[in-house]
C-alpha cells in the first residue's frame, strides 16, 4: 500500500502479530507520512499505541459514535470510561502463586505440518498448579500446535513427551491420545481455542446445547440429558453477564465477547486441573476482557494450572507469573513475568533458542 502511494491509509489492528521493535518502526513510518500530509486511520483496542501514535482519538461505544478527543487532552483510563460509559479500574490482579506444584510436563515436543516442516521442534517446560503460565511469539511461530498437542488435537513425534501429574504425584502420559480417552483417564484438561465458533462452540445451536458438547457421552440411557446442560447454561448466563434473548439463540448470532463468554464459562464450569487458553480477549471490549482475567485469576487461586496464549505483551507482563517466549516453534527463553520487561520478551521472540537462553535467567 505505501508503495502505491496512498494518500489516504487505514489499518485494522496492524500491530496484533508485531513485536514492540517492530510496532515502533511501524509506527515511524506512520509519522512520516502524517508529516508528508497523508491521513492515516488506525483501529486498535491498544490503548498505549493510540495515546502514542494518534492526533485524535474518535470512540465508538457497541457500535455509536460516542466523541473525539484530542490526544494530547486524553489518557488510557478518560478513554477507557468514553468505550464503556462508566468509571472503571485498570488494574489486572496478580496474586502470588499460592503452594504451587508440577501439574503438565512438556517435554522434547515436536510437531509437523502437512509438509513436514517442523511446527514445534523439542519444547519443554512445566506449568505449575497455581499459576498462570503466559505464551508469547509473533502468529504462527507455534502456539496454537502446543495447546492442541496438548489437548490431543495435534499429533506429537516420537519422543515427545506430555505427563499429566496427578494429586498423588503420579505421571500420566497423553501424548497418542485422543481428547476422549484423556478425559476418560480422568484428567481434567479445559481448552479454550483460538477458532470459538469453528473448533470452540457450534455456531447454529444455542447455549445449553452447547453445554452439552462436553456432557452428551456420560448419559446413562439413549436419551440426551438436557437438564443439566440448561441450568449450567442459565448459571454461565447470569454469572457472567451474557446478552442473548434466550438459551436458544444460536451462539452465531451473539457479538464475540458474549461468544467468548459462554466458551470460557463451559471450560470452567469442568472444574479443570488445567486450563489452556489461546487469544482469550482477541476483538473483545475492555469490560470482557478484565472479566476473563479475573475468570482466569480465580482459577489459579483454586489451584489450576492456567496456559494463556497472548498477543498483548503489556497484558501478558501484568497477568503472568512466567512466561514462555517460542520463535520459529523453539522455546527461547522462560521469564518471570513480575521482572520481564517488553524489550526483553520482544528480543526473544525474534532469536533463536541458543541466542535466547544467554538472555534468559530462569529456564524451566
Amino acid at each position: 500500500v505505501l508503495y502505491r502511494g496512498a494518500d489516504i491509509l487505514i489499518l485494522d489492528e496492524p500491530t496484533a502479530v508485531l513485536t514492540p521493535q517492530e510496532t515502533e518502526r511501524l509506527f515511524e513510518v506512520i509519522r512520516h507520512m502524517r508529516d508528508d500530509g497523508k491521513s492515516i486511520i488506525i483501529i486498535t483496542h491498544k490503548l498505549h499505541e493510540v495515546l502514542s501514535v494518534s492526533d485524535r482519538v474518535a470512540i465508538l461505544r457497541k457500535g455509536r459514535y460516542v466523541g473525539s478527543v484530542e490526544t494530547k487532552y486524553a489518557t488510557e483510563l478518560s478513554l477507557t470510561e468514553m468505550m464503556v460509559g462508566q468509571k472503571v479500574k485498570l488494574n489486572i490482579e496478580r496474586p502470588d502463586p499460592v503452594r504451587p506444584r508440577p501439574r503438565l510436563m512438556v517435554k522434547n515436543l515436536t510437531c509437523k505440518n502437512k509438509e513436514g516442516v517442523a511446527t514445534l521442534s523439542d519444547v519443554s517446560f512445566t506449568a505449575f498448579g497455581g499459576e498462570i503460565l503466559g505464551i508469547a511469539g509473533i502468529s504462527g511461530c507455534g502456539q496454537k500446535e502446543l495447546l492442541e498437542s496438548i489437548a490431543g488435537l495435534e499429533y506429537a513425534y516420537p519422543g515427545s513427551s506430555i505427563s499429566f501429574v496427578t494429586d498423588e504425584g503420579e505421571e500420566e502420559e497423553l501424548v497418542g491420545l485422543s481428547p476422549r480417552e484423556i478425559r476418560n483417564m480422568g484428567v481434567a484438561l479445559s481448552f479454550v481455542p483460538e477458532d470459538r465458533l469453528g473448533m470452540g462452540l457450534v455456531g447454529s445451536m444455542g447455549m445449553a446445547e452447547n453445554m452439552m458438547l462436553k456432557s452428551y457421552a456420560s448419559g446413562k440411557t439413549p436419551f440426551v440429558e438436557r437438564k443439566q446442560p440448561t441450568e449450567l447454561a442459565g448459571k454461565i448466563k447470569e454469572e457472567l453477564e451474557v446478552v442473548t434473548p434466550d438459551l436458544k439463540t444460536p451462539v452465531s448470532r451473539l457479538s464475540g465477547g458474549n461468544v467468548q463468554k459462554v466458551l470460557v464459562g463451559r471450560e470452567i464450569a469442568e472444574a479443570p486441573a488445567v486450563l489452556m487458553t489461546a487469544y482469550a480477549v482477541r476483538g473483545l471490549d475492555i469490560n470482557t476482557s478484565y472479566m476473563i482475567y479475573h475468570l482466569l485469576n480465580e482459577q489459579k487461586k483454586k489451584g489450576v494450572a492456567v496456559i494463556y496464549v497472548g498477543e498483548d505483551l503489556d497484558v501478558l507482563l501484568a497477568l503472568s507469573d512466567r512466561i514462555l517466549v517460542l520463535c520459529g516453534g523453539k522455546v527461547s527463553g522462560i521469564l518471570d513475568g513480575r521482572t520481564a520487561t517488553k524489550e526483553q520478551v520482544g528480543l526473544l521472540m525474534t532469536k533463536s533458542e541458543r541466542e535466547g537462553k544467554e538472555d534468559t535467567h530462569e529456564q524451566s
